[in-house]
């Protein structure tokens, strides 16, 4: 590593690291000077050069670079090529070749991705605000579990700016949006799920906290997961029969003519045979099949319309989830 000397770039990597490339007009080597637009024809060969002769990549700045077809492909190797908190805005990267590229913390703010490959790309907290995705493959890209923009409106609502942090919200939507139907352009769904419930929950924190919008959205949410979690219908169905049977244990039941309802001066043989046929009871009113061998009285009566509409409408959306999921 090259002491601090002049005739050296100045940068360093988050990891305390040097470059150890020449400087060019400023104090940065040509490709960490900020002051350089890459425009030239010959740029992405240059930068190939540069990477593939160990040159330092983090950090470096490509803001409106002109990098068609670049090639930066490490054939053979577990990683790409690491280009953590390189700054690509606006870089024009059309059919460049990006597989198993790094790009942790850097920007591909409004590149031009279009029938580039970014197979298995690492992109957590890069901003991928405006990217366009035309064409472009993204199998296995690793976006993170939050991007860049829903953190930072998570931050700006903790700090109490509201206006900020809706501003954030409406560009994760977007970054979702186009990540959504990218995936869905080329058939990979199960990539498109998560980000399709992503982009409607940042949608969901733009409204008014409190408000039928948002209450709505969270029911829908926590019912289905928008659509993509059939798991969570039956989670919910399995919650409802249980809570339910508890409340016809505690209201009472009729079978037979007798009314039964818990009683301390019963046995525990007595209660405990007496809650599974509660819970017996539950699932058949869930199910509404309505054998009509135990009937409910007093409140009992309600808890069962309720479950029993309830369990309707679960059904029909746990069969409409789960076709969905399966037709994909």
């Amino acid at each position: 590593m090259p002491d601090c000397n002049t005739e050296f770039c100045k940068y360093v990597n988050h990891l305390g690291e040097r470059c150890s490339a020449p400087v060019h007009s400023s104090e940065y080597c040509y490709w960490h000077d900020h002051s350089i637009e890459k425009t030239a024809p010959d740029s992405a060969e240059k930068l190939e050069e540069y990477a593939r002769s160990g040159g330092m990549l983090h950090g470096i700045s490509l803001k409106n670079a002109n990098l068609k077809n670049l090639n930066l492909v490490r054939r053979g190797k577990k990683y790409g090529f690491d280009l953590t908190g390189a700054d690509l805005y606006r870089a024009n990267l059309q059919g460049a070749h990006l597989f198993n590229i790094v790009l942790i913390r850097g920007s591909l703010m409004k590149a031009n991705l279009a029938h580039a490959n970014i197979h298995c790309a690492h992109l957590q907290e890069c901003n991928l605000l405006g990217v366009k995705f035309k064409d472009t493959k993204i199998e296995h890209i690793k976006t993170g579990r939050e991007i860049i923009q829903e953190n930072r409106a998570r931050e700006f609502e903790e700090k109490g700016d509201q206006k900020q942090a809706i501003d954030y919200y409406e560009q994760a939507e977007e970054v979702y949006r186009n990540l959504r139907k990218a995936s869905e352009q080329q058939g990979l769904f199960t990539l498109a799920g998560p980000y399709l419930r992503k982009e409607l929950t940042m949608r969901r924190f733009q409204a008014p906290p409190y408000s039928a919008n948002r209450l709505y959205s969270k029911i829908v949410d926590l019912f289905c997961g928008y659509g993509e979690d059939p798991l969570r219908v039956v989670f919910f169905s399995l919650l409802l029969i249980f809570i339910s049977s508890l409340f016809y244990y505690c209201f009472g039941l009729r079978f037979g003519g007798e009314y039964q309802v818990f009683s301390i001066h019963s046995s525990l043989e007595a209660n405990i045979i007496f809650f599974f046929e509660c819970l017996y009871y539950s699932v058949v009113t869930f199910t509404t099949l309505g054998y009509g061998d135990f009937i409910p009285v007093g409140l009992s009566r309600l808890v069962a319309a309720i479950e029993a509409f309830t369990g309707s409408f679960t059904i029909a959306l746990f069969v409409v989830v789960f076709v969905k999921k399966m037709t994909r």
